[in-house]
């Protein structure tokens, strides 16, 4: 197992529950909603071993450490860290956004459009860049990490701060993407989980196994705003990704365990109102889609060529160790860069990643603001999606993971502004643990 970070936003605060701006002051505290929310958090992760607690020292932060620790067998002495402060917004401090709108009108629309750009002033007349300050501050906090907790100790940490400081962090291990900061979101009390390889020159070996996870808080996930919401979902498991063969585009069917993820996918979602649904024409994310579709009115499944899984070739219906023995330089360049492999008589992952962006700028381009998509495909599709959304590039497909019945949820912009936000990543609860517990087999 490598360096896992478990990253939790505080829960609800006074602040939070008056949309009023809370930054680096102290003077916001935890509602009872939020304590209530800190404790679910503490139960979804009791079960846990956790090495080590880093958090804000700000109230907020610290309370919903408190609450957390609380539920742990073994009494974990948390260590509260600057590093760990939230984004220093100057005058805007206690304002409510209505205020901001009013006083600070362009300010406001640097903030929401680009952050990375917005310079404001502290009381001394003193300019500063709120954001790429924070940057630096979510770098300190990660060098001081790799010292005291390095990936091949093989621990897990648990970090609890804000939203913009562990956004972040997030951002910093991904490189800083462009417009990176608007393009995730973490909720009060939410949990996201981060696995790290290796360090090297600040130049991070990472996987997003989730990203704002809010189911533990009885929300299937962050409720929807007045976008349109894609929900993306991996197929169930299949006898091959149990067994680690590639199965690339063979039409291996949904195993009895795929089916029963996909059946608890389809009770994760049942509530969910579900408008349009779109599967890889493939078998196993088909079958998938029509399991999870069975709690909903009766909706066409419209099947795309342009999302069935990578073509590897003459790797299909290989294990591993097969593949070693015949072509190992090009697995193991398959393992670390990706983005140089030509599969043999396959595709390569640029071209997977050309047909499905294409194939998602189609479907998510007549979307009206009401409506929820469904949209059943593969491990290797679903990544370069992803990795399109968060402004990354092919190189970066096992940045994210992508469990069989995971789900993401992204709502779509409407402005060209703006990027698409990916409101979770891979949420795998519904399977039985707030880790995900699946097959960890070949694409």
């Amino acid at each position: 197992m490598p360096l896992r970070l478990i990253l939790v936003r505080h829960g609800l605060s006074s602040f939070n529950l008056e949309n009023r701006v809370q930054g680096r002051n102290d003077l916001s505290s935890l509602t009872e909603q939020g304590i209530e929310q800190a404790s679910k958090a503490g139960d979804a992760l009791k079960e846990i071993s956790i090495n080590s607690v880093y958090s804000s020292p700000l109230q907020r932060a610290a309370n919903t450490t408190k609450q957390i620790l609380s539920k742990f067998d073994k009494p974990i002495e948390p260590i509260f860290d600057n590093d760990l402060l939230e984004v220093d917004l100057g005058q805007w401090s206690g304002l409510t956004i209505e205020e901001i709108k009013t006083s600070f009108p362009e300010e406001y629309k640097i903030w929401k459009k680009e952050p990375d750009l917005l310079r404001l002033k502290r009381n001394n007349g003193i300019e500063f860049s709120p954001i790429k300050d924070l940057i630096d501050q979510a770098k300190r906090f990660l060098e001081k990490l790799a010292l005291k907790h390095p990936p091949n100790k093989n621990q897990t940490i648990l970090v609890i701060g804000h939203n913009a400081i562990l956004r972040c962090i997030i951002l910093q291990m991904l490189e800083n993407p462009s417009k990176g900061f608007r393009r995730i979101k973490l909720d009060n009390a939410s949990i996201s989980i981060i696995n790290i390889q290796s360090e090297i020159s600040n130049s991070y070996k990472l996987q997003i196994e989730s990203l704002n996870n809010t189911s533990h808080l009885d929300l299937a996930f962050t409720p929807k705003v007045n976008k349109p919401r894609v929900l993306l979902v991996r197929h169930g498991e299949t006898n091959w990704n149990k067994e680690g063969r590639f199965q690339g585009q063979i039409d291996i069917p949904l195993n009895e365990n795929g089916k029963l993820q996909a059946r608890k996918a389809a009770n994760f979602l049942q509530h969910i109102p579900i408008d349009k649904a779109f599967s890889s024409s493939m078998s196993r994310p088909t079958e998938t889609a029509k399991i999870i579709l069975e709690n909903h009115k009766v909706i066409e499944i419209r099947k795309e060529v342009d999302l069935i899984e990578i073509g590897h070739g003459l790797w299909e219906g290989k294990l591993e160790e097969e593949i070693k023995k015949q072509w190992p330089n090009l697995l193991e360049s398959w393992n670390t860069s990706p983005e140089r492999v030509q599969m043999p008589e396959g595709e390569n992952i640029q071209q997977v990643w050309d047909r499905s962006v294409d194939c998602w700028k189609k479907i998510c381009s007549n979307l009206s603001s009401s409506e929820t998509v469904l949209i059943v495909a593969h491990d290797a599709v679903n990544k370069t999606i992803l990795c399109h959304l968060l402004g990354l590039n092919p190189s970066n497909i096992w940045s994210v993971k992508q469990g069989n019945g995971g789900i993401s949820v992204i709502d779509i912009s409407q402005s060209p502004d703006e990027p698409n936000i990916v409101a979770c990543l891979n949420i795998t609860t519904h399977l039985g643990s707030i880790l995900d517990v699946t097959a960890k087999g070949a694409l």
